[in-house]
Order: C-alpha cells, then structure tokens, then sequence
C-alpha cells in the first residue's frame, strides 16, 4: 500500500470530528423526550420535506454504493447501470404505497412493519416473521458500510497487522455507537445533510474534471472494451443478460423500501404529504448515480488498475478500490481527503438508522410482543438504545473476523429475504383478503426457494429459471416472491373455509389509510 497521505487525512480527520461533533448536538435539535421511543428512534414523527430527502436519501445511498456500483462497473461493465433504472422505479411505489402506510401508523402509533403487520392480521408469528426477515437482512448491510470505511482508510495509507489495521473501523464503531445512543435518529438526519452535500461536491467535480484529464468522453467510452459499454446479446432459447437486468431492476425496486432502515426513514417523515414530494424529489440521487457509476468507466480509461502504486490496492479490495485510486490519481489530496470523508460518512448515515431501525425491530416486536408486554416508555426507549449498541457490535465483530465476501453474499441474500416481506406490508396497506397464515406460508416457500436457488448458483443473485425448454436468468427474488404470492393467493381461500367462524382481527379501519 502506498505511504500515508497526510494532507488527505488530515482533511478526513476534521470532517470526521465534525459529523461527530455535529451527531451529538443534534440531540438538542428539535427537542423531544428521547426516553420516548418514537422520539429516540423516529425523530418524533417531525421531520419535514427537505430533512426526510437528506434522511431518505443518506438512508439508500450508502458508501458501499458509493464503492460498489462504480466497482461493478468497472468489472463487469454495463450491467452496473441496472441500479439506475431500479431506483427510478421505486419512486412511483414510494408515492402510491408509502403515504397510506404512514397514515395508518401514525394513527396507531405503529414504529415499524412489524408492528404494522401485527395490527392489521392479528398474527403475532406473522409479525415475528417479518420482523426476524428484517433484523437478519440488515446485519450484513450494516457490516457493508464497514466495508465502505475499511476501503478509503486503506486508500489513505493507514495499514497495519492485528489491532493496529482494526483501530479505525473500531473508532468509527465507538463514534457511531455513542451518538446514535446519544441522539437517536436525529443524529443520521442532522449528519446526512453534511454527507450529501460532499457527495454531490465530489460526484460533480468528478464528473467534470476527470473527461477533462482523460480527453473527453469520447476517449473515454473508446477505452473501455466493448464487451463492458452493452449487456451481451442472448443466446438462442435463453433471454440472457436482458432478462438478467430487468429483473434485477424491477425486484430491487419491489425491495428496497422493506428494509427497514427504509420503513424507518420514511416513518420519521411529518406528514404523508412530506413523502409523497420526497417521492418527486428523490430522482435527483438516481441522476448522481448514474454519474457514480460512470466512475467506473473513467477508472477503466485512466487504467489505475495496472498502475504498481495501486497494486496493493486492488490485492486487498479487489474492484471496490477503482473509485479510490481513481480519486488518488485524478485529484490534489486536499480534495481527495473530502472525498473520503464523503464516503466514510456516507457509510455511518445509513449504519445509524439501520442500526435504530433493527433496535426499533426487536424492542417493539419481540421483547415487547415476547417478553415483557408491560414496559413503561422509558423502559422501552432504554432497551432500544442499548439494542442498538448489540446490533453495531455484532457488526462490527463480522466485519473484523469474517471474510468480507461472506458480508457480500449475505446482503445479496438479504434482499431475496426481505422481498418475502411484501405481500404482507405492501399488499397489505390495501387489502385484509389475505388469511395471515397463507402469508405466512407463503413467506416461508419464498424464503426457502430463494435461499435455495442462491445457493444453487454459488451465491450469486441471478438464477437460471427453466420453462418450456428455454431459460430466463434473473433476480432470485422477484421470481421468489412471485412464488410467495402464489402460495398465499392459492391458501387464503382454502385456510378461510377450514376455519370460517374465525373472524379476521383488524385495529385499522379504512379511513386510517388516509391523511
């Protein structure tokens, strides 16, 4: 690894203080009772249009999208671009979909899906299974952004062996920890405006620089082969890397607003109107992400991944170091070490809210639900905060003694997870058709299958799906889920006459669904 870059550090390092500094002010911004769950772990309810795009969007667009599309398209080319399409197409669901939910839960005081589930169904297993589909699809996210400050660390040329190589993503953990226990969910809503505005700074100047130095787009695109500018054409009796890519797009936007660092973010927003201008607003990061992903072609054209400075690099991260070196390569330190900082505190935003967003998950829907039905609201608001501390220990632990591949698989399996969670929040905002226990059932056959076809294809997301002779690859998890729904639409019926006298327990009512 090359020398430490002084200058780039030292700009970090201040910026980093000042996000922490920032994260433990903010819990005298807009004053609550933080002893009251909904004020520690949503913010009050009282964030308005522009705080919830600045959370929302810190929330999606993490550093490890920061690291990761560009690295894909820098391995493997057009294929990276899916992420754009896919974040275009959540959008119309966020603004159907969302507003309804947050009227009905902030109605009955719902903090998370869960506990949405269990008041809509009645079924306390159907919410621990939407519950447990949460909690165990956000760990590895959380270890990912670890990811995210482990890869510009090393880029800074900070290394080392045992403690030493460990201590920055242990200090980060011990910042992260303290302020989120400190300031709930204002800490990331406070912190996200800092991070998106460096973002922007970096991906603009970068965008503009960079085809400056490298000769102009033109030189640019010539340089990458041509196997990486277009999806390859399919094969006969096979859809290939098409179906592959609109799969991809459209399963990913099915799952991105289950997570539920996501439910979170879009609960802590003041009023359904605020969502549903979010809902307008938000395509602006999907435009900056169509530029991160273009980093990866310039990384291609600059070829910093045959530069012997890099080396070291490439060996310790594999792709995810082309947007580093590519920064190390294009740009005076000083503006490297913003860059940085963009990106390690685009990985603490998201791990925050996850991390609240998981202590909310347990406190309200398995503690509460499971243990202790009775808990006074600072009893309650007291074991979320020290939930959270777990969940970013549990981390911090898998990032520091597990391969960082097996981080990797398990976010692509967490989503073919959480997308199991949509029949029931989803489909439920809108209907009560559905037997709780053929959704449940259901949730189980498309947690099996897509655990199943993941692992029949080496972990990898994209599995081959055989009909009439021809082949279809595609995300795991839209067909998974497709599967989900079929099971539950096929056994409501079926479950409902077995047990006819069994009316349907139902706290909302149809006007709760609307402001």
């Amino acid at each position: 690894m090359q020398d430490v870059n002084w200058v780039a550090l030292s700009v970090f390092v201040f910026l980093f203080a000042f996000i922490t500094w920032l994260g433990f002010a903010a819990a005298n911004w807009r004053p609550g009772d933080l002893d009251q769950l909904h004020e520690w772990g949503l913010g009050g309810r009282r964030f308005g249009t522009i705080i919830t795009w600045f959370l929302v969007g810190g929330d999606l667009y993490t550093a490890y999208t920061f690291i990761a599309v560009p690295a894909l398209a820098f391995g493997a080319g057009a294929i990276a671009f899916f992420a754009v399409p896919y974040t275009i197409i959540v959008y119309p669901i966020l603004f159907l979909v969302f507003p309804r939910l947050w009227n009905v839960c902030h109605k009955h005081g719902y903090i998370t899906a869960g506990d949405f589930v269990r008041g809509r169904f009645g079924n306390r297993w159907l919410a621990l299974a939407i519950t447990i589909t949460g909690l165990v699809a956000t760990m590895p996210y959380i270890a990912l952004q670890l990811v995210g400050i482990q890869v510009v660390v090393g880029a800074l040329g900070i290394s080392g062996t045992g403690l030493m190589a460990d201590l920055p993503l242990v200090i980060a953990f011990v910042v992260l920890a303290a302020f989120t226990y400190s300031s709930g969910l204002r800490a990331p809503a406070s912190i996200a405006i800092v991070k998106d505005i460096l973002i922007y700074v970096t991906a603009f100047t970068a965008i503009i620089v960079i085809p400056i130095q490298l000769g102009g787009f033109a030189k640019i695109f010539s340089a990458v082969p041509e196997q990486k500018l277009l999806l390859a054409e399919p094969g006969a009796g096979s859809t290939g890397a098409y179906s592959a890519y609109a799969t991809l797009a459209l399963g990913s936007a099915l799952a991105l607003f289950l997570y539920p660092h996501s439910m979170t973010a879009i609960l802590s927003a003041s009023s359904s109107r605020a969502i549903r201008r979010n809902a307008a607003m938000l395509p602006g990061y999907s435009f900056m992400l169509g530029l991160l992903a273009l980093f990866g072609f310039f990384a291609i054209a600059a070829g910093v991944g045959s530069l012997p400075e890099y080396a070291d690099g490439f060996k310790q991260f594999g792709n995810n170091f082309a947007v580093p070196a590519l920064f190390l390569h294009s740009f005076p330190s000083w503006f490297v070490g913003i860059a940085f900082a963009a990106i390690g505190i685009g990985a603490l935003v998201p791990a925050a809210i996850m991390s609240i967003a998981a202590a909310n998950l347990y406190t309200r829907n398995i503690h509460r639900e499971f243990i202790n039905s009775n808990p006074t609201d600072k009893q309650e608001a007291q074991l979320a905060k020290w939930a959270s501390l777990v969940v970013k220990f549990g981390a911090l632990v898998f990032i520091l003694f597990v391969p960082t591949q097996y981080a990797i698989q398990l976010q692509l399996l967490g989503g073919i997870w959480i997308i199991q969670t949509l029949p029931a929040v989803l489909l439920g905002a809108y209907t009560r058709w559905f037997n709780s226990w053929a959704l449940l059932l259901g949730w189980a056959a498309g947690i099996v299958a897509g655990t199943a076809m993941t692992i029949a294809v080496n972990l990898t997301p994209t599995y081959p799906l055989m009909i009439g002779g021809h082949t279809f690859p595609g995300y795991a998890a839209l067909y998974t889920v497709i599967l989900n729904l079929v099971v539950a639409v096929v056994l409501t019926p079926v479950l409902n006459a077995l047990a006819p006298l069994r009316a349907p327990i139902d706290e909302t009512a149809p006007s709760d669904y609307y402001a």
